[in-house]
């Protein structure tokens, strides 16, 4: 009898030890996969969307995009990874095989996850946290203080599409940063729209968009390409700037109206 149950505990304890490898395989598989997601989205996705896709060179944050939080397994990302959105600047990836879109699928809703879970962490504004003003009373304010140089069914058509959250709130507020910063996907760079005119005090005078401005210089690009710059002291500058609406309005606005002009800007789609 003794001899028969060392047999069995032998054979259990081998049963065992065979399992543990596959064990251990199977619970460290998703964990590898994730590695495998990670590795083929910073290869195929990270230039534009970032290493960890919370928004890198010219591609948006995936973690708060409204298709990710409706996608179900890539129903939604695996037709835009493919097919591309040209008009944005995104290539389309064609030939990708599937267990790699599926392994970049899983790896950008593991990412969502992750920064739900923190949000303290997040890198951006989110739009959520902009929303607190009353799009009826942006719309007022709009008709009374924009009207003169904006039509929501002109320049501004579609403006909450191509913008979101606090870039919608920057160009808003700041329009010329849009000269300074990267455009946005598929619009090209536009120049400064501010010119300057340069009188000296002979009376000779030259014009060109503003090139660099500050209390000690101006420096302008003429209408040859050159550029030129003096001294502020030496020279009569006149400025015309057609954004120096929205610089004259920064000292007027209250809370208030920032965050419902910004509710009424987001119905622009």
């Amino acid at each position: 009898m003794k001899i028969a149950a060392t047999v069995c505990l032998l054979w259990a304890g081998a049963a065992l030890s065979a399992s543990a490898p596959v064990a251990r395989q199977q619970a460290s598989r998703p964990a590898a996969d994730a590695r495998s997601g990670e590795s083929l989205f910073a290869a195929q996705c990270g230039f534009c969307h970032g290493r960890d896709a919370t928004g890198g060179q010219s591609g948006p944050d995936l973690t708060d995009s409204d298709l990710v939080g409706q996608d179900v397994n890539g129903d939604k990302i695996a037709a835009v990874v493919k097919n591309g959105r040209p008009e944005k600047g995104m290539p389309p990836f064609a030939g990708i095989a599937e267990s790699d879109l599926k392994a970049i699928v899983d790896y950008i809703h593991t990412r969502k996850k992750a920064v739900d879970e923190n949000p303290g962490r997040r890198r951006k504004v989110s739009a959520a946290d902009l929303s607190s003003g009353n799009a009826d009373a942006g719309r007022r304010y709009f008709d009374t203080a924009c009207t003169s140089c904006h039509s929501p069914t002109g320049d501004l058509v579609g403006i909450a599409s191509k913008y979101r959250g606090l870039a919608l709130m920057q160009r808003m507020l700041y329009p010329t940063q849009g000269n300074a910063t990267a455009p946005a996907p598929g619009e090209k760079r536009k120049p400064n729209a501010a010119t300057a005119t340069i009188t000296f005090a002979s009376g000779e005078s030259v014009a060109g968009t503003i090139a660099y401005r500050d209390e000690f210089t101006i420096a302008i690009t003429d209408s040859a390409g050159y550029y030129r710059s003096w001294p502020a002291s030496n020279v009569k500058i006149s400025i015309k700037d057609p954004l120096q609406a929205h610089a004259d309005l920064l000292p007027k606005y209250t809370d208030d109206d920032i965050h419902n002009l910004f509710a009424y800007l987001q119905t622009l789609k």
